[in-house]
């Protein structure tokens, strides 16, 4: 399975990233990583919340352990999603979810 999300995860352009982090603008953060760090639970929630949004922020809190490089790299990893922007500690990742209702979903520019 994992071989199977690993191919369905594509890299952005860079007017894609600027579409997506136009629309994260506003967002709040849905996941915030306290000081057990990227657990099984909040690689779930993450999975779970990108199902339902597709375009989510996730907050390292101040008490966590895990550097903000390292969990801008592990959580599109382990949730087959892209990295759309690091800003501080926040981290924005997308994924296109093709089961949400199509007047829902989020459609990218195509270059």
């Amino acid at each position: 399975m994992k071989e199977k999300e690993s191919q369905s995860v594509h890299e952005l352009t860079v007017k894609q990233k600027k579409f997506l982090k136009g629309l994260a603008h506003p967002l709040s953060p849905v996941v915030i990583i306290g000081k057990e760090g990227v657990t099984g639970g909040v690689v779930e929630t993450i999975r779970n919340e990108l199902l339902y949004r597709e375009l989510i922020k996730v907050k390292i809190g101040n008490n966590s352990d895990v550097g903000k490089a390292e969990a801008a790299e592990l959580l599109p990893e382990k949730t087959a999603s892209s990295l759309v922007q690091l800003i501080g500690k926040t981290i924005i990742l997308y994924k296109a979810n093709p089961k949400r209702q199509r007047d829902k979903r989020i459609v990218l520019p195509k270059y």
